[in-house]
C-alpha cells in the first residue's frame, strides 16, 4: 500500500503542473513588473508510521522575526554553496530538524511557489527511508510533528479564510489538523500537491 502511494506520487510529480503563489486567492493584488525573486527550496519529507505515510512539518519558534509560530516545511533560500534548490532543501532540513540527507529519497518537485516575501520556492517531495533522531534547531524550530499525508492531500479538507493585512483583506488556504493550524504558503503548496495528484 505504502509503496504504491510512493509510486503514485513519483508519477504525479512527473506531470507538468501550474505554479502557485501567495496571491492566487487575491486577484486584486498587482505585482510589480520586473520584480526579482530569490530561489529557495523547502522539503516535504514523508515517512511510514504504522503502515501509513505521514508528512513531517515544523512549528516555527515564536521568537522569530518572520512568521513566528507558523507551521512550515523545513527549508530556506538557496545559498552559494548549494548546487540547486533541492540541495538547499536537504541542507536546511538537516540543519532545522536533524534529518540526514543520506536516508532521503527525492521523489520529485512541484512547480514553484511565489511568496509575499519575494521568494521563488520549489517544494521538494521526499521519502525518508529510516528512522532518525529529530533535533529541532534551537531558536528557530519550536516543534517537529507529523500529519497523515492522506489528510493534506484531500482537497475536501481545505478551507479558504481571510484576515486584514496591511490595510486590505487577504484570502488564503487553511488545512487544519488537530491542534495545528496549517495556513498561508505552506497550505497553498500542499493544496498544489493535492491538485498534482489528480492531474
Amino acid at each position: 500500500m505504502v509503496h504504491k502511494q510512493i509510486d503514485d506520487i513519483r508519477a504525479a510529480l512527473l506531470r507538468s503542473g501550474s505554479s502557485s503563489s501567495d496571491f492566487d486567492l487575491n486577484p486584486d493584488v498587482v505585482l510589480p513588473e520586473g520584480r526579482t525573486l530569490r530561489p529557495a527550496g523547502v522539503l516535504a519529507p514523508i515517512h511510514e508510521v504504522d503502515g501509513r505515510l505521514e508528512l513531517i512539518l515544523t512549528k516555527r519558534s515564536s521568537a522569530l522575526k518572520h512568521h513566528p509560530g507558523q507551521i512550515a516545511f523545513p527549508g530556506g533560500k538557496q545559498d552559494e554553496g548549494d548546487v540547486d534548490v533541492i540541495a538547499a532543501a536537504l541542507r536546511e532540513a538537516e540543519e532545522e530538524i536533524g534529518l540526514p540527507r543520506d536516508i532521503v529519497d527525492v521523489l520529485g518537485v512541484l512547480p514553484t511557489h511565489e511568496t509575499v516575501t519575494s521568494f521563488d520556492v520549489t517544494p521538494v517531495i521526499a521519502f525518508v527511508r529510516d528512522r532518525f533522531e529529530i533535533k529541532p534547531e534551537p531558536g528557530e524550530v519550536e516543534e517537529v510533528f507529523s500529519v497523515p499525508l492522506d489528510h493534506v492531500l484531500d482537497p475536501g479538507n481545505y478551507l479558504v479564510q481571510s484576515r486584514r493585512w496591511r490595510g486590505t483583506r487577504r484570502h488564503y488556504f487553511v488545512v487544519p489538523y488537530g491542534p495545528y493550524y496549517i495556513w498561508g504558503a505552506t497550505a497553498r503548496m500542499l493544496r498544489a500537491w493535492s491538485n498534482q495528484m489528480t492531474l
